[in-house]
This record gives structure tokens, sequence and C-alpha cells, in this order.
């Protein structure tokens, strides 16, 4: 009974503990996607495109406030944009919403929906989005999504 135990809380602390895969990050990150795009189209706005670039900044700040090498929040943002602004052709303006705690895809949708600043991101004037999740390692997701508006 006591090996069952520890076997079943080793199981319990590596499945908590365990990086986010990519597969399942991929996955999260397109069900995001497809929510925000639908919510658009209910206001009759045009869906965001995924853009490799932008998708590989907002993973790396969704990573680094996961660490804790940066505190949650906008953190290097402005690099971020300046960044962007310069990579893609015809940029004119970006904008970050970022989240944290929510387990699926729905929730923070939701979240970023019932709050006006990342409301007004999401129904902003931009044409291409990246987004990006990771895991703290209490096992909190971290997310990040960044909207670009160019040419």
């Amino acid at each position: 009974m006591r090996l069952r135990n520890l076997f079943i809380t080793l199981l319990f602390a590596t499945l908590i503990f365990a990086e986010i895969t990519p597969a399942f990050a991929g996955s999260m990150e397109k069900d995001i996607l497809v929510l925000i795009n639908e919510y658009r189209a209910k206001k009759r706005l045009p869906p965001l495109s995924e853009k490799s670039i932008i998708e590989n900044k907002a993973d790396k700040h969704s990573k680094d406030m996961a660490s804790r090498r940066v505190g949650f929040g906008h953190s290097g943002f402005d690099n971020r944009l300046d960044y962007l602004m310069k990579s893609i052709p015809g940029s004119t303006g970006g904008a970050e919403n970022v989240a944290y705690g929510a387990r699926t895809a729905e929730q923070v949708v939701d979240m970023w929906i019932n709050s006006a600043g990342h409301r007004k991101n999401i129904l902003g004037n931009y044409n291409y989005t990246g987004i990006g999740i990771a895991k703290g390692r209490d096992g909190t997701l971290f997310y990040t999504q960044i909207f670009i508006k160019a040419k």
C-alpha cells in the first residue's frame, strides 16, 4: 500500500511540475486563436492570422514569466514591439494581452473578454497575432498574446 501511495504521489508531482509539451501548448494556442477569431467575427471584424515571429516573442515572454525571470505583466513589451515592427514590413502598431492561472483556452479567453483593456486589444485594428503558453514550476500556466497591425 505504501509503495502504491508513493507511486501515485510521484506521478502526480511529475504531472504538476512537468514542462508544458509543445504539442499541448500548440493545441491550446490554436484553440485560443479560434475562440478569439470567433469573438471578433461576432463583432464583424476580420480574423487574426498567426505569424511565427510574433508567436516566438509571445512564447519567450510566457516562459520568462513562468520561470520568474520577469514578473507577471508587460515587462519588456516595448522591446518586443520594436523588434516585431522592424521585422514585419509595414507594421504600424501592436498590443499585448497576458494572463495566468487559467487551465483552458475558454477560461483565458473569457478572462480577456471580461476585461475592458484586454477586450479592446482583441477587438483592435490588428491583423496578425502570436500566442505563447508556458508552465511555471508550481503548474501555473502563463499566457501571452501579441497583436500586430501591418499593411
